[in-house]
């Protein structure tokens, strides 16, 4: 981002390089990348910590797997936002020029890459969740209920932690001057394989299959129209499903420049000695950094639910804990009719037991 020393002392002395080799790849964005993360934290982070409040009564009112499944991707992304954009970039980049012990250097590496498996892996388990819910709907109701969702949640986020325990030995792609070693070729293809390939493996196939799905209902049902009137009208694209196919889409776009630059990297050129490969890098990562911030407003413009929570929180109104009640002017006309119903049954139950009058009573011959 700024203009200072990529190499270390230890490679200085080595490896022989010429000055040419020594020379740091410039960075021609300058300040720009301070600029944009500093707008993102001041942006990501209230945006996230409405996001995760407004999903917290959802899923204390609806006790739906959705918003417990959405709930962790919102606060892994606050976690990204804080120990990769806050920690990494603004104050181990830009304020200490990376000037700090190894140590923390390699321990916050491992955060970011814990945060960063945690915020993606996240959205797996929802999108498991919608192709059940759509493709095996009886199996769902068995299966979906709040306790198996939090350990399913508890699972992910653990597995992540750990997963991000071997990245603490990740190479500085900035400063170190080598070429990549074995270890950090296996480092590299292990992450882009967790970040991005195997996730979005997952999402091409189960999007697909719910897609493939809601299309042959779709052709049921209309067979089934012109065969004669049926009165369930046909299944179409739900609101959750858009939602969840807008996350994993916008996912997908974001992190590939990213994952494609990473490989360049370490087979094609480095980032310490070409610019443009220096260049390509930063804006790969801004590209998915942008990632952690954009999901409240999918939220937004797909979910009618979330707005009115999210209104509630604004406007510091306590929204209902609970599916509301029906109102008694709701219930009025059916205990109308149960109450008719049940005159009118009493009625016909007396016309049965009440004896005959004496002028309709047969005399006994």
């Amino acid at each position: 981002m700024i203009n200072w020393s990529n190499v270390t002392a230890s490679g200085h002395q080595e490896l022989d390089l010429t000055p040419e080799e020594l020379q740091k790849s410039k960075c021609v964005l300058g300040f720009i990348p301070v600029v944009y993360y500093s707008i993102l934290l001041c942006v990501g982070v209230p945006v996230n910590i409405l996001t995760a409040v407004a999903l917290s009564r959802l899923a204390c009112r609806t006790k739906k797997a959705l918003y417990y499944y959405l709930l962790a991707v919102t606060g892994s992304d606050i976690l990204s936002q804080l120990f990769i954009i806050f920690v990494g970039f603004l104050l181990e980049t830009a304020v200490f020029h990376r000037d700090v012990p190894a140590l923390l250097l390699h321990t916050v590496s491992a955060a970011e890459f814990a945060a960063n498996h945690a915020s993606i892996w996240s959205t797996v388990p929802l999108t498991v969740d919608r192709y059940v819910a759509l493709c095996h709907p009886l199996l769902h109701r068995q299966v979906s209920y709040p306790a198996r969702t939090r350990r399913i949640i508890a699972a992910v986020l653990t597995l992540s932690l750990v997963s991000g325990v071997p990245f603490f030995w990740w190479s500085d792609m900035w400063r170190n001057s080598h070429p990549p070693t074995a270890l950090d070729t296996v480092l590299i293809w292990t992450h882009v394989t967790i970040i991005y390939f195997l996730p979005c493996s997952i999402f091409l196939v189960l999007n697909s299959l719910i897609i493939h799905t809601l299309r042959m209902r779709k052709r049921q049902q209309c067979s089934q129209d012109e065969r004669g009137p049926t009165s369930a009208p046909p299944r179409r694209l739900g609101k959750t499903t858009a939602m969840l196919l807008a996350i994993t889409s916008v996912f997908s776009v974001l992190w590939a420049p990213r994952t494609v630059v990473v490989i360049y990297h370490l087979y094609v050129s480095s980032v310490h000695r070409d610019w443009r490969v220096h260049l390509a890098y930063d804006l790969s990562n801004m590209l998915a950094m942008l990632n952690t911030a954009v999901n409240f407003f999918l939220y937004c413009f797909v979910s009618k639910p979330f707005r009115g929570a999210v209104r509630d929180v604004v406007l510091l109104r306590g929204g209902p804990l609970y599916p509301r009640r029906a109102l008694p002017q709701q219930l009025a006309p059916a205990n109308a009719s149960i109450s008719s119903l049940y005159s009118g049954n009493h009625k016909r139950s007396q016309r049965e037991t009440t004896p005959l009058s004496p002028r309709r009573a047969r005399k006994p011959s």
